[in-house]
């Protein structure tokens, strides 16, 4: 099985971290047994990958940080054989996947904002629900699908829904108590070895 899902994922390995990927819906049992539950406060994460030479916006993903730690990743390209996936929600989300996560999106071409709010519990919990039924999205609709969540989350009522993820990054860091960091690397545009060399590695070797 794990053979099986480790050449998926490398097969996925030429698309870049933006919006084209077609729907995967991996066992709830796998979902089940990856699980990871943070000990920090709840929190909301909001990434987006923006091109160096315009600013403009190539993907954006929201990390929930609630009940268990998922990045909910709307059409994304970001594999790995022990992180499930059921309808662009991304399991088992722990800071090692993170990392992983940011290294791969972050290259010459792109850097990766990383904006942080801390929230409710219930809030977390709110998020993570609606991630989870909002299904499988099509290419080109992140921004759209995240802000259409957050618009149903307690206190981001009025947040816009965008199209682009540069707009979404803009409303989202207007926020009161949103952390905002930037993300730089100079790795290569071919930068699919990231996550060649962490689906060898293993879940405990990233």
């Amino acid at each position: 099985m794990i053979i099986t899902r480790v050449a998926a994922a490398l097969a996925l390995l030429l698309a870049l971290g933006a919006c084209a990927v077609d729907p995967v819906y991996d066992p709830i049992e796998e979902v089940q047994r990856a699980a990871y539950v943070s000990d920090g406060p709840a929190s909301l994460t909001l990434y987006t990958v923006l091109r160096n030479k315009d600013d403009s916006g190539a993907h954006s993903g929201l990390l929930i940080d609630g009940p268990q730690r998922v990045l909910f990743d709307p059409a994304g390209s970001f594999k790995l054989p022990f992180v499930p996936e059921r309808g662009d929600v991304l399991y088992g989300f722990s800071p090692r996947v993170e990392k992983v996560y940011v290294d791969f999106h972050a290259r010459e071409t792109f850097r990766v904002v990383k904006q942080t709010i801390q929230v409710s519990p219930e809030v977390a919990a709110r998020a993570l629900r609606l991630a989870e039924s909002y299904g499988s999205v099509p290419p080109a609709q992140c921004s759209r699908s995240i802000t259409k969540i957050l618009q149903q989350i307690p206190g981001f009522e009025d947040m816009p829904v965008r199209w682009f993820p540069q707009r979404t990054a803009r409303d989202f860091g207007e926020r009161p108590g949103v952390t905002t960091e930037v993300i730089r690397d100079t790795d290569a545009d071919g930068n699919h070895g990231v996550l060649i060399r962490a689906a060898q590695r293993g879940p405990d070797g990233i």
